[in-house]
């Protein structure tokens, strides 16, 4: 494992993920969001602990990026893909759905947060297979 590899992979993927994460919720989902004005965080007080959820999701990268590495067999993009898509269905099982199981939000929500779970998941998965290329294979 090259931590070195691990460590750009996870901060790429991070920087992305500010990106996306504006766009998807500051700007595609907004008008969803306003509907859930009243079972959500004034964004006052969501965007002042937003630097919290910042960090987590910083070592949330780390993390995926370092099993991405256990489980590295080579194939680039590729196996980035598989493995973020794989990644998106573990979080939507086990948290997305008890999100809507616990919280007052509607299924329309529920459905888009999935969609944008999967699809930002393919992507932090197929970033971190081109950040994360072995620089040399170990024969079998």
């Amino acid at each position: 494992m090259n931590i070195a590899r691990v460590a750009a992979a996870a901060v790429v993927s991070w920087i992305v993920y500010l990106g996306v994460s504006f766009l998807v919720h500051g700007v595609l989902l907004k008008d969803i969001y306003m509907q859930h004005a009243g079972r959500m965080r004034p964004e006052a007080e969501a965007s002042a602990i937003l630097p919290i959820g910042f960090g987590f999701a910083l070592a949330g990268f780390f993390a995926f990026a370092y099993l991405f590495a256990r489980g590295c067999r080579g194939a680039g993009v590729r196996e980035g893909v598989v493995f973020g898509l794989m990644t998106g269905i573990v979080l939507c099982a086990f948290g997305t759905i008890w999100d809507y199981m616990v919280w007052p939000v509607s299924p329309t929500l529920t459905a888009l947060w999935m969609v944008d779970y999967l699809a930002e998941f393919v992507l932090y998965g197929a970033i971190t297979g081109a950040v994360y290329q072995p620089l040399h294979q170990r024969p079998r």
